[in-house]
């Protein structure tokens, strides 16, 4: 299953209310990501992408990219 990164940005702008779209090697937190968010994130990727993210993964993967790359990694 092919992840786009696009699909990534738009749940991370969606679920961290951020102003703008982020750029795919953006940290999202320095892009404006709030830290309470992440479970939320977490949550929401796991249900749109039918995948299950494990936490210490999940926290290091700090850009879209990143996040796409792991989801793609652990999809069935």
């Amino acid at each position: 299953m092919m992840i786009e990164v696009e699909k990534v940005i738009d749940v991370i702008v969606t679920v961290g209310r951020l102003p703008a779209a982020i750029k795919p090697d953006d940290d999202i937190y320095d892009a404006g990501f709030s830290s309470v968010r992440a479970l939320q994130l977490l949550t929401e990727l796991e249900d749109q992408f039918n995948v299950a993210l494990p936490d210490d993964r999940f926290t290091v993967a700090r850009t879209p990219r990143a996040l796409s790359s792991l989801i793609q990694e652990l999809a069935p």
